[in-house]
């Protein structure tokens, strides 16, 4: 069973997200802020990460960064679940390895299709 970190600082996206991923069969962990899901990434070592790129704090891009630069967690694909819809934004997460970039709103067959 596959195990994913989704991460959202708004309650109900994070809600929504956890039930569309969870239905699909997998384990869900959540986190609502990029420190926490470092964290959480480094001790429950999921097999993707959903990744909002809006968040306060460490935004989504710098988490991204984190994720990827530490021994620990750089193998975990990260896909962006965001609002944020310009090319430049898309290029950026490409930059940073993305594995997916899904735009808000987004109906489940694009979170799934990341899957």
């Amino acid at each position: 069973m596959k195990k994913v970190l989704v991460v959202d600082d708004s309650n109900v996206d994070l809600k929504n997200l956890e039930r569309i991923v969870s239905d699909a069969g997998a384990v869900v962990i959540t986190a609502s802020s990029g420190a926490e899901a470092i964290a959480k990434a480094k001790e429950t070592k999921p097999q993707l990460i959903m990744l909002d790129v809006n968040m306060p704090g460490l935004d989504g891009f710098s988490t991204a960064r984190q994720l990827a630069s530490d021994p620990a967690t750089k193998g975990i694909p990260v896909v962006f679940v965001t609002s944020k819809d310009q090319k430049a934004d898309r290029v950026f997460a490409q930059m940073l390895g993305a594995k997916g970039y899904v735009t808000k709103p987004y109906a489940p067959a694009d979170i799934l299709a990341n899957l």
